[in-house]
């Protein structure tokens, strides 16, 4: 098991060399905003989808006392089909293991594409805790449960397959967005994601978002929690569902996303900008 994890991780299996360094920019400087807790998920690192070089941006420009990785990390499922691992993604990873090596505490929770990673919840590698699920007390006290939330998602608990075969075509929807991308950059038009825009389209694809977010809020409000964090369905979001607070950090390979926690508590989601140099980023909900 552990001769697999190395596989599909590399930098796991061996210690951190002059090779990997990259300039570090964890204390605050100018134009940096410094944040008690970052939540990131589904980076899907191992795919052309994902948008590494503007979440190497985005952690540079973000440090913070607290880093949780919610899920889908590493895309194994699209590794072990065709091995993808460009210098940038690994730069990410070197980055969070800096994070980590410098006292941010690095929380890792893996999802389904990572789930390999399961194997070895309990143990820390570089620094960086993998655990099941994990509670997150805000400064202003509010507990929040930490999870992926692909153990909400029917499809993937009960056709595995069906899953399989949407993630190929989700790819193929990337891919297809782009060439798109890329020509409407050189028409001088902004990024447009082309999945984001069927999913708001599709009235199936609206009801199951609707019942995975009152799913995992509602198991959050049974667990006795104020609010939940979670991956998954690529969708970021902040709202209060029954009383319970639902946030969803969103993704990294259309939305470029992130859910922060400020010093005194107050949680907000950042959309980041898709040009690095531009080092901006929006605010999209605050609680």
């Amino acid at each position: 098991m552990r001769a697999a994890f190395d596989a599909l991780n590399p930098w796991m299996g061996r210690p951190v060399g002059p090779q990997d360094a990259a300039p570090d920019t964890q204390a605050p400087s100018a134009g940096q905003r410094r944040f008690r807790a970052l939540f990131i998920s589904d980076l899907h690192l191992g795919t052309p989808g994902c948008q590494a070089t503007a979440l190497l941006d985005f952690l540079r420009q973000h440090p913070s006392e607290y880093l949780y990785l919610v899920g889908d990390i590493v895309d194994g499922w699209q590794l072990r089909r065709k091995w993808f691992w460009p210098q940038a993604h690994n730069d990410v990873v070197q980055k969070l293991l800096r994070r980590a090596r410098k006292g941010c505490r690095v929380v890792f929770v893996p999802g389904n594409h990572d789930e390999f990673a399961r194997a070895f919840v309990g143990h820390s590698f570089g620094g960086i805790e993998v655990v099941a699920d994990a509670v997150h007390t805000t400064a202003d006290g509010r507990s929040l449960w930490v999870t992926h939330g692909d153990h909400f998602d029917g499809v993937i608990q009960c056709a595995k397959w069906l899953a399989y075969l949407g993630d190929n075509l989700y790819e193929f929807t990337l891919n297809l967005n782009r060439h798109l991308n890329t020509l409407r950059a050189r028409l001088g038009r902004p990024y447009w994601s082309l999945s984001a825009y069927l999913k708001g389209k599709v009235k199936t694809a609206l009801n199951y978002v609707n019942d995975f977010e009152a799913a995992v809020a509602g198991e959050a409000r049974r667990r006795g929690h104020d609010g939940v964090v979670c991956g998954h369905i690529h969708r970021a979001v902040m709202r209060e569902i029954g009383g319970t607070l639902y946030c969803n950090d969103g993704d990294w390979v259309e939305s470029r996303t992130a859910l922060v926690e400020h010093l005194d508590g107050r949680l907000e989601l950042l959309q980041w900008s898709a040009t690095p140099a531009a080092r901006t980023a929006s605010a999209m909900a605050d609680a």
